[in-house]
């Protein structure tokens, strides 16, 4: 029986929209006490489903890693509690929750073979050796390692050592799979290559990955959703698309992405539907994030692709002096100093039919259409 059918055998719905796999309600997490207490978690609430590439996506001390060891068991709680598939998990051990973790540095034995590096947590596990044996194959064959059964951790490289660790961690079939930032120590090309690689085992299985990030890149292209996290506390979950193009807070917006920010006044509201107005004087209609108050002054978002240079200003919603010319190969970037100081970046994509028809020093319009405004929380 392959990873997939066990789940489904389990009578566990595998659809991304079916049954919960992990639950944190309410996590609250305190290391240290007096004036040396650091909250790594405050309150944290989030559910993950079966099936489902759900990514923790933040800066470094944000506690994304904290809220995995909780799952896996090496911290406890200081408040709340962890849920797998409903049953509080708080009281078991590491060893007695099915779910297995990928570290950072992979933690293979250096003087042990690819394939006894597999078998090794079936044996711990008391497993038949027949069992062990048609594990074994099935892992390496999934992740296209079996030229290297033979062959030990400390003579392949850092991509195939990543391939075993993963294989070793899916081979007792566990409900969930953690990885903390595996794909880190990775060069740029390996490290997009294993992005895939990762997304196809997770499809392949029908396992729950929980992966771990500060990579705003890896989170988008592998997660079916994020969640952003800050300061010990979520901010935001969706699937990337969402996340990207529909922040509800400063932060999300400003650490995923390149964003331009702007200044607005509230002229009126009616609920959550507003009419605003820049600085530039033009006004504009706009949808308001729910709990933020309809009066005084806005923060309002603008992906720099979302934002189109034209020659006519009077007829565009802002207009700026372009001061520098970024060329990326792909697509050009326009910086740019609107007239009350704040600088703001243009991104067009290039084509083998368009030039630069702008010189710096220019005096340009910027068209933004009113679905690419998002207003923020700050």
């Amino acid at each position: 029986m392959d990873l997939a059918e066990s789940a489904r055998a389990s009578g566990v719905e595998t659809s991304a929209g079916g049954s919960v796999a992990i639950e944190a309600q309410n996590v609250t997490k305190i290391f240290g006490s007096g004036a040396d207490e650091v909250r790594a978690l405050d309150s944290v609430s989030v559910t993950i489903r079966e099936n489902e590439f759900f990514t923790l996506l933040g800066p470094s001390g944000c506690g994304k890693t904290t809220l995995l060891r909780l799952i896996a068991g090496f911290e406890h709680p200081t408040g709340g509690q962890i849920l797998l598939e409903g049953q509080s998990i708080g009281h078991l051990p590491p060893y007695e929750r099915r779910v297995n973790t990928v570290f950072q540095n992979y933690a293979l034995f250096p003087h042990m073979t690819v394939a006894e590096n597999i078998s090794f947590g079936l044996e711990m596990l008391g497993k038949p050796r027949s069992e062990i044996a048609a594990t074994v194959d099935d892992m390496l064959r999934l992740v296209k390692m079996e030229a290297l059964a033979a062959r030990r951790t400390d003579q392949i490289s850092g991509g195939q050592q990543q391939r075993v660790a993963l294989a070793r961690a899916l081979a007792p079939h566990p409900q969930v799979l953690l990885l903390d930032e595996p794909l880190s120590a990775l060069d740029y090309k390996l490290r997009k290559e294993m992005q895939i690689e990762l997304k196809r085992l997770q499809n392949e299985t029908g396992i729950t990955f929980v992966f771990v990030t500060h990579d705003q890149e890896e989170a988008l292209t592998m997660s079916d959703r994020v969640a952003v996290m800050n300061e010990g506390q979520v901010l935001q979950v969706g699937p990337p698309h969402e996340i990207y193009n529909h922040p509800g807070e400063r932060f999300v917006a400003d650490f995923i992405g390149d964003t331009n920010f702007l200044k607005a006044d509230v002229l009126s509201a009616n609920g959550q539907e507003a009419t605003l107005r820049l600085a530039s004087g033009a006004e504009i209609d706009a949808t308001l994030p729910e709990g933020l108050s309809a009066a005084g002054q806005v923060t309002i978002a603008v992906r720099p692709e979302r934002a189109v240079l034209c020659s006519d200003k009077n007829a565009a919603l802002l207009r700026g002096e372009l001061q520098n010319i970024v060329y990326f190969g792909t697509d050009t970037h326009y910086h740019l100093t609107l007239p009350d100081g704040e600088v703001f970046t243009a991104r067009v994509q290039n084509t083998r039919s368009r030039q630069a028809p702008y010189e710096l020093g220019a005096e340009v319009g910027i068209a933004i259409e009113p679905e690419a405004i998002q207003v923020l929380r700050d």
